[in-house]
């Protein structure tokens, strides 16, 4: 992944727009984010995080404090971002919520955030994604990091440096965790665990199961009446186990099995006792049925003989109508054709009264249909003749509104070109104004070329000059410190000798206190010791001697510190001194104020020389195109002259013609409609008429053909024939209902036939049912009860049977089930890192364990050559104190003492030595492991102050060698020795104002 360009506006510090071009230091390798603490340095890194991400990691989330204090409510806040990834190329842009001041009245208003992502194809950007969500999804597909990768191995931002050297193990877990997604091997063993629960609630549930099924059947023994057993209750009452439990259930199953046999043996013979009084209920009910049927035959058939006159009547309306069927169509057509000629009168009437209202030439004979027909083909010859003119009636008034047009167009170019040419003779006083102006200009200008470098130079002098005065006081104090810390040296080596000598001299006492009667003497090696000597009231000890050592070396390497502390101190002062060229800040600072002056008034003059110089040409371009406009006009003046007189004889001639075609009207559309008014009148008046003459014959031959048709029949007029007429539906109903009746007399007195036949020698009132009923009603009462008293002892005999085989398989189960959940609980708890983990050491942290294993194998490359061979990251495993949890220990292997010790004990700069090849080393496996994403972009934001010269000489190496392949670094520093050695900088100022200002300072700008 490579960054090319960074925009922020309204962003952090920055108000106005700033532009940051990475790929201006693309040759360099590496440059430095220099500036003045607070001016924006880490704001620059926060606008890279904002625009990937959308967060920023100084402000844990806290977007809204991102927009710029020194904004305007009408400025924006927006930062974008190109870069290129995979080979292509792409743009994201992002804006913060935030609160800005209402426009109108007081409050706040929030601005919702927004964010659009773009890629670069053929030269143009296409939109890919717009919104936050979509933008952010998109993303993550793009850069193949997360945020917390991004800011682990692209962004090592401040005050996050040295998290993970010296994070606890649990800590460097959580890091670890999101780096390299191992959040599933928690889901592990959450399962596991899970498992494991549920597996002591199974072979918990199985003992319960089988207790409640034993429970179950003593209830339903009980509860049936048949009595607990002996053996039941003595396991109650003794506690007994199941085993003994379900031999006594046994019994109890059986006892109720035999039960159900017994009462199953006397619902068998209930059941037949009912079907015999069930069948002598049954002949004796259909007998009664037969008696009943019989006598509703007789009512029924009496009803349809009362009806008989009825049927007769309806038989002959039903012929007649059929007889009249045959004369309903030239009767209804007679019926039609009086009502066309009633019709058709009416017609005529309206037709008559509307040409007498319009024409204003009355006809003689009204129903004259030539004549009205003659009337009609003269309006219509007069109707084409004047339809004719009725279109150039319409154009007159356009083509005199293009002749009104035309002249107020000849008015404005005339005006137009007496405008032009006092323009153009205005143009060449205007021109040699312009040029003596640009002469003094030009002069001006070049006499500023020089200053730039001599500016350039007294800058970088005044700032050396700045430097040796800071310097001076400090290397004073380091020479003071120097003398101090000799002065203290002396008298510690003095201490440490007259201890010696006071030692040296109280040897004789210190031997003879040990000497004994007898014994040899260690020095002469006699047995007797006459004169011993006496130990002096001030000897000195081992111990005394030791401590005065330690605090001699300890001066002797304090010493050393200030010595090179103050030849370091007088160094960079003597630097700064010849840089400044032995002159004061004030001195230089007076020459560059005058240089800068003369800068600034040159750079006024170029500018104006720029502007004077597109005033003239624009002169010029003007008096060209004012000379070429006047030669248009003319040509366009000449044209619309034309035009005028060729349209305003024609608007002559077509006035003539259309008054001619008026008359007495109006307008020509008015004498047009009046005569289409009279030829519709004429012409409707004559459609009527032959209307009326064609109904009228019509209705006579249908009268004819009527009483024709009549007189054949039986009927002795149409009124007649016309009374005796029926719909299709009337007489449809007459057809069905004579024949329903026939059917229904027919079939009654057959089914009586039949019930007469079947009941011979029966008496003609029903039999009594009784007995019948009663007897069958006691013996399907006792069949009921035995029926129920079976079906619920063999109920009950079911149930307790299929409880106690429950109760015998559950049983079973229960050992399988216990095997089962000892395996699981050892397995869960070894994940879980609970005993038997010794190491509690869980399963996620044991695959991150390897992952830190490659980390520290890739940090100590780098680390080896930093340190010069002294340290080495190592991986431990060790047993965390408290019941911590385990595995992802770190420590720093010491190879002047062979002995390890905690990250925490080093100093500044070894810490930020350490965290920086373990950042390195941790950047190289997290990008193998997001699909070996490319970084060809490094920040490093702050932490080289604490390196001694030879310590950052080594870490500016390891950088250095970061550039190979094309990869770009950026670092964020206030040392001073680095910014003389990266000469490709970036640099962020707070102007007086308030807001920051990025300047570049790299090859591609000078």
């Amino acid at each position: 992944m490579r960054l090319h360009r960074l925009t922020l506006e309204g962003f952090g510090p920055f108000r106005s727009r700033q532009e940051v071009d990475f790929d201006a230091f693309a040759d360099d390798g590496i440059f430095l984010i220099a500036g003045r603490t607070g001016a924006g340095k880490s704001s620059v890194l926060d606008g890279v995080c904002f625009a990937l991400y959308g967060g920023v990691p100084r402000y844990d989330g806290s977007e809204k404090r991102l927009r710029s204090d020194h904004c305007t409510p009408d400025e924006p806040t927006e930062v974008s971002v190109e870069f290129t990834t995979g080979g292509r190329r792409w743009r994201v842009t992002r804006s913060p919520e935030y609160d800005r001041a209402k426009r109108r009245g007081t409050g706040t208003t929030t601005v919702a955030a927004e964010a659009q992502l773009d890629e670069r194809v053929d030269g143009v950007w296409i939109g890919r994604a717009s919104g936050a969500r979509a933008v952010g999804l998109e993303l993550d597909d793009v850069l193949g990091l997360n945020q917390q990768q991004f800011l682990q191995v692209i962004l090592l931002a401040q005050n996050r440096f040295a998290q993970f050297l010296l994070a606890r193990s649990d800590e460097r877990q959580k890091l670890l965790r999101r780096l390299f997604g191992t959040r599933t091997y928690e889901d592990y063993q959450s399962a596991l665990d899970e498992r494991r629960r549920e597996s002591e609630r199974s072979l918990e549930a199985a003992g319960e199961g089988v207790a409640l099924l034993l429970d179950e059947v003593e209830r339903a023994l009980g509860a049936d009446g048949l009595g607990a057993p002996q053996e039941v209750a003595e396991a109650d009452e003794a506690a007994a186990d199941a085993p003994t439990r379900l031999a006594a259930a046994r019994v109890g199953a059986q006892r109720a099995a035999y039960r159900a046999e017994t009462l199953a043996r006397e619902r068998d013979h209930a059941d037949a006792a009912h079907r015999t009084a069930d069948d002598a209920h049954a002949k004796a009910k259909e007998l009664h049925e037969r008696q009943l049927r019989r006598i509703r035959s007789r009512e029924t058939l009496d009803a349809l003989e009362s009806r008989a006159e009825d049927i007769e009547r309806d038989r002959i309306v039903f012929a007649r109508a059929g007889a009249a069927e045959v004369l309903r169509a030239p009767i209804e057509a007679a019926e039609r054709a009086d009502a066309d000629v009633r019709a058709a009168i009416r017609r005529v009437d309206r037709a008559r009264e509307d040409f007498a209202l319009l024409d204003d030439e009355p006809v003689a004979d009204p129903d004259d249909v030539e004549t009205l027909r003659s009337r009609v083909d003269e309006l219509t010859g007069h109707l084409a003749l004047w339809t004719s003119m009725l279109d150039r009636e319409k154009d007159l008034a356009r083509l005199q509104n293009d002749i009104d047009a035309t002249a107020r167009s000849i008015a404005e170019h005339e005006t137009g070109l007496a405008a032009i040419a006092a323009a153009v003779a205005e143009v060449p006083a205007k021109r040699d104004t312009l040029d003596e102006r640009l002469t003094a200009a030009r002069a001006a200008a070049v006499a500023g070329e020089g200053l730039i470098a001599q500016r350039d130079d007294l800058t970088a002098r005044r700032e050396a000059a700045r430097q040796a005065a800071a310097l001076a006081a400090r290397t004073q104090a380091a020479e003071a410190a120097y003398l101090e810390a000799s002065t203290r040296h002396d008298a510690a080596r003095s201490a440490v000798t007259e201890l010696l000598r006071r030692r040296l001299a109280g040897f004789a006492g210190e031997l003879a206190e040990n000497l004994a009667d007898g014994e040899p003497c260690p020095v002469c090696g006699a047995a007797e010791h006459p004169h011993p000597a006496v130990r002096s009231d001030d000897a000195v000890g081992d111990d005394e001697v030791a401590a005065a050592e330690a605090a001699r070396d300890a001066a002797a390497a304090a010493e050393q510190t200030a010595g090179d502390s103050a030849r370091s101190a007088r160094e960079e002062h003597a630097t700064a001194r010849a840089r400044a060229g032995d002159l004061s800040e004030g001195e230089l600072a007076e020459r560059l104020a005058a240089v800068v002056q003369a800068v600034e008034d040159a750079d006024s003059a170029a500018r104006t020389v720029e502007r004077l110089t597109a005033e003239r040409a624009e002169l010029v371009a003007l008096e060209a195109t004012a000379r070429d406009e006047r030669e248009r006009v003319m040509d366009e003046l000449q044209r619309l002259r034309e035009s005028l007189a060729v349209s305003t004889a024609r608007a002559e001639r077509d006035r003539r013609a259309v008054d001619e075609a008026r008359g007495p009207f109006a307008t020509v559309a008015d004498r047009i409609a009046d005569a289409e008014r009279r030829r519709a009148a004429s012409l409707a008046l004559a459609d009527a008429v032959a209307a009326r003459i064609a109904a009228e014959g019509a209705a006579l031959a249908a009268a004819r053909d009527r009483d024709a048709r009549i007189a054949d029949t039986d009927f002795a007029d149409a009124a007649a024939a016309t009374a005796a007429l029926r719909d299709a539906a009337a007489r449809a109903a007459l057809d069905q209902g004579i024949r329903e009746y026939e059917a229904a007399v027919r079939a009654e007195r057959d089914r009586l036939r039949e019930l007469e036949l079947e009941l011979a020698g029966e008496s003609d009132a029903p039999i009594d049912l009784t007995a019948t009923r009663e007897a069958l009603a006691a013996a399907r009462d006792a069949w009921s009860s035995a029926v129920d008293a079976a079906a619920h002892a063999t109920q009950v005999a079911g149930t307790v049977a299929g409880l106690v085989a429950r109760a015998d398989r559950a049983h079973e189960k229960v050992g399988a089930l216990a095997e089962d959940a000892a395996i699981i609980a050892r397995l869960a708890n070894t994940v879980a890192g609970r005993a038997p983990n010794t190491h509690r050491m869980t399963l996620e942290s044991f695959v991150l364990a390897a992952e830190l294993e490659e980390i520290v194998e890739a940090a100590n490359v780098r680390l080896s050559d930093m340190s010069a061979g002294r340290y080495s990251l190592q991986h431990t495993d060790a047993l965390a104190a408290r019941g911590a949890a385990s595995g992802l220990g770190l420590e720093i292997m010491d190879a002047h003492t062979g002995h390890a010790r905690p990250a925490q004990s080093l100093s500044g700069g070894e810490t930020f030595l350490a965290s920086l090849a373990l950042a390195l080393g941790l950047a190289e496996v997290v990008t193998a492991r997001a699909g070996g994403v490319r970084l060809d972009t490094l920040f490093i934001d702050e932490g080289f102050g604490s390196l001694d010269e030879d310590t950052l000489d080594l870490a500016m190496r390891t950088l250095d060698e970061l550039r190979a392949g094309g990869r770009t670094v950026g670092l964020i520093s206030h040392v001073a020795a680095m910014k003389e050695q990266l000469p490709a900088q970036l640099l962020v100022e707070a102007t007086p104002e308030g807001p920051s200002v990025i300047r570049h300072d790299a090859p591609a700008y000078v």
